[in-house]
């Protein structure tokens, strides 16, 4: 947000303000501009990915039936590229396994110069995405469809690859390799044979080594140890086998143009845009899923920019393509590594980038000492990694296994945009099955009332067998209608409407239920009826009962005395039988799941104990986000301070030491009656005064600070405060930061970059929230609509 920065020189009651252009005369001189620097954390971590990529990237490129350099061409864009300009700076790029079957296939139909080309426009459409801001919506292909085809293509892989590691060579297409395999395994080469085997036990064992031992050697990746055990192991036995050939970068082929018909060449570059942006998007997602749980990192790095990632992998693509490189997309395997390497920015995938630049033009005669049949070994078992058990399970418990397995099997026998599309079809055709399905029964129980159960959505197309069962039930009798869904069209909902007022006229009674019976609208009468948790906050009131209504003029007795306390206690009960009998239901689950993991909050909500200020609602949180404490004021004492209290210095140093939260939050609010009672009589002396007082006396640094002329003072975007009370308010909520920034564990979390601290005033009468500007004392608008800013809390 931004604002410009009202000081009191601009205040009309003020004059006593330097002129502007005595403070332009005095003011500081410009902050020298900061020189780029490597963390060291980046740069171990792009070794650690260097070290996955090299060996991938020449695999890959062998899967695809590509020049061997293309796979180095694209991880060194990948990581240039991308890297530099990319939205999720943790996630590195470069050529992916998901993408073998789609270039495979593209190189055998129009060579490898055309398949280049089509890189290039796959990259240009990435890039006309990405200016349409269309990133997320990918996100809205079902998971199942994307699992499905991962599997297909990682089944296409490991199928493919299981005959050069048995010393042959693979078809293009997939149905071929499987007819060829018994052939292939009468002839089996035991020397390719016996390094891919080296290759896969080193793979698999390697991250298993138990111990200290272990731990240090899991330093070193997996895939590296493995490819070096198997070129060791045929140097020293002095096997004859096929290995890397690097031509000269002389003779390396780059793009040319198209060179075929043009609805083929559309539906390759389709292909390749869909495949590439769907694969980068989603693993851009985990990797924001990934460094969630990495508190050390700076919040700008938690959270992915979807539209300027999906612009750099276009980016990627066109350059990659010209210069003779294999399609990119964002990676798993190398994101992953990098994460749990420590990388902190988008620097470790440049310099990964780097690494495999200089490997290219120094490693040559390295490089070529790999056997072909271990770099086999090692993409196949990327490819037999691409079928999840654990997509499996999950697409087995939200009932889409039929959607994963046809995309899996269309992609397996048909190609990759054709199995997705198919995969599509079924998901849609599933999604409006589950729409349509609905159950309606009606029965009678003894005593005489009737239940219409309704199962499944509830939408027009169930209407006429909805209107059925709702005439069988006798006028004037008791109904109970019984709904077990989350959707009711406009159609049904009126059906429902139009019988209920029909029913009840002739003198019958209806009652709506939900779910397992629990009541979905309660009769007016029904006690505490109007303070149903979870419900809309519109002409809030609560009735009093009218037993305990009393005249205005009636002189209080004894009896009348004690209504108030028992019309709380009627209400407390009340609202707690409320709770149990229609939110409990709701929440029991994700309740059993927090009291199992425990609370992980991410934020401290720091306020003010107003009874109108329901924090839950202001922030759109649920149970287990928000770590709260509430006081008069939202106050925070100062480390020391006299007749200090420690609750809030216990609560703070709980929850940035021990919970780790990422943010603190300090939230001031309208009508604030701490600051009314700090204008109106504030604390003095430490002589003989009320708990109150003394509590008050924390509030004084926000006092002094709105009377002290040398400070701009706190303002509203747009608007001035509309009195002195919310000029209070708003002073308060900076000086309480202020006194934040003093508590010794805030102090070291902000040095480390590990947590953000926030101003927060709300408005009650207008509902409105305003967050504070980094740097001004001007609180701004938090509109819902202005996509890249989410509140703190």
């Amino acid at each position: 947000m931004s604002a410009c920065v009202p000081t009191r020189a601009s205040d009309p009651d003020r004059t006593d303000e330097p002129t502007a252009a005595a403070r332009k005369a005095h003011s500081p001189p410009p902050a020298p501009r900061r020189r780029f620097r490597i963390a060291g954390a980046d740069l171990s971590a792009s070794v650690a990915v260097f070290l996955i990529a090299l060996p991938l990237s020449l695999g890959i490129a062998l899967a695809t039936g590509a020049p061997l350099e293309s796979g180095l061409v694209a991880a060194a864009v990948g990581g240039l590229v991308a890297g530099a300009l990319g939205g999720a700076p943790l996630q590195v790029s470069g050529p992916a396994a998901g993408l073998t079957v789609v270039t495979a296939e593209l190189i055998q139909r129009y060579g490898w110069r055309t398949t280049c080309a089509i890189t290039v426009m796959a990259g240009v459409a990435q890039i006309g995405l990405g200016c349409l801001r269309v990133a997320r919506t990918a996100l809205a292909v079902s998971p199942a469809v994307v699992h499905g085809m991962l599997a297909g293509i990682g089944i296409t892989i490991a199928v493919a690859q299981l005959h050069i590691v048995l010393g042959g060579t693979p078809s293009s297409a997939v149905i071929d390799n499987v007819r060829a395999l018994p052939a292939q395994l009468a002839n089996v080469q035991p020397a390719a044979l016996a390094m891919s085997s080296l290759t896969l036990v080193v793979l698999f064992a390697w991250p298993r080594l138990p111990g200290r031992v272990g731990r240090a050697a899991r330093k070193v990746p997996a895939a590296l140890v493995a490819v070096t055990a198997a070129t060791t192991a045929t140097a020293l036995f002095g096997l004859t086998l096929p290995e890397v050939d690097l031509p000269s970068w002389s003779s390396h082929a780059l793009a040319g143009l198209p060179d075929g018909p043009v609805l083929g060449i559309a539906a390759a570059v389709l292909t390749t845009t869909l495949v590439c942006s769907v694969q980068s998007l989603l693993g851009a997602v985990a990797v924001d899923k990934m460094a969630a749980s990495r508190p050390d990192l700076p919040p700008a790095v938690r959270r992915s920019n979807l539209d300027r990632e999906l612009l750099s992998q276009g980016a990627s693509n066109i350059v990659s393509g010209s210069l003779g490189g294999l399609p990119v997309a964002g990676v798993a395997v190398r994101s992953t590594a990098n994460i749990n390497a420590g990388a902190v920015s988008g620097n470790s995938a440049m310099l990964h980038g780097v690494w495999v630049v200089a490997a290219t033009l120094l490693l040559v005669p390295v490089l070529e000492l790999i056997p072909l049949a271990s770099l086999a070994a090692l993409v196949m078992a990327v490819g037999i990694q691409m079928v999840s058990l654990n997509h499996i399970r999950t697409v087995t418990r939200h009932r889409e296994v039929l959607v994963y397995i046809v995309t899996t099997l269309g992609v397996v026998a048909f190609g990759v945009l054709e199995g997705v599309g198919l995969g599509v079809a079924v998901a849609v055709g599933v999604a409006l099955h589950r729409l349509a399905r609905t159950r309606i029964t009606h029965e009678e129980d003894p005593r005489g009332v009737h239940h219409v159960r309704v199962r499944g959505q509830l939408t027009f197309l169930a209407v006429p067998r909805l209107s059925r069962s709702l005439h069988q039930v006798p006028h004037g009798a008791d109904c109970v209608v019984e709904l077990d869904g989350s959707f009711m069209d406009h159609a049904a909902y009126e059906a429902l409407q139009d019988w209920q007022k029909s029913h009840v006229a002739q003198g019958g009674q209806v009652e709506m239920g939900g779910r397992g019976g629990a009541r979905i609208a309660e009769p007016a009468s029904a006690s505490h009826s109007c303070c149903r948790p979870w419900t809309p906050w519109r002409n809030h009131h609560c009735d009093r009962p009218k037993e305990h209504a009393s005249a205005p003029s009636a002189s209080p007795s004894p009896a009348s005395e004690a209504v108030p306390s028992r019309r709380g206690s009627h209400q407390l009960a009340s609202g707690i039988s409320a709770f149990q009998r229609n939110t409990a239901p709701l929440v029991r689950g994700e309740l059993a799941r927090l009291a199992r993991e425990g609370q992980k909050p991410t934020q401290l909500f720091l306020t003010c104990a107003d009874s109108r200020l329901v924090t839950s609602m202001i922030t759109s949180s649920g149970p287990g986000d928000l770590f709260v404490v509430r006081n008069v004021g939202n106050l925070v004492p100062l480390p020391g301070a006299e007749a200090g209290d420690d609750s809030v210095a216990a609560a703070i140093e709980y929850a940035v030491d021990v919970l780790k939260v990422q943010s603190i939050t300090v939230c001031g609010h309208s009508g604030c009656g701490a600051m009314q009672a700090l204008l109106t009589s504030p604390p003095t002396g430490a002589g003989a005064q009320t708990p109150l007082k003394r509590w008050l006396r924390h509030g004084m640094p926000s006092l002094e600070r709105m009377a002290d002329k040398g400070l701009p003072w706190a303002r509203l975007a747009g608007r001035a405060p509309a009195d002195t009370v919310e000029q209070l308010c708003l002073t308060n909520v900076v000086q309480q930061l202020e006194h934040l920034r003093a508590h010794e564990s805030v102090a070291r979390a902000l040095e480390r970059g590990a947590l953000e601290l926030h101003g927060m005033y709300f408005h009650v009468g207008e509902a409105q929230a305003y967050l504070l500007d980094e740097g001004d004392p001007v609180f701004g608008h938090v509109d819902g609509a202005q996509e890249g800013q989410h509140s703190p809390a």
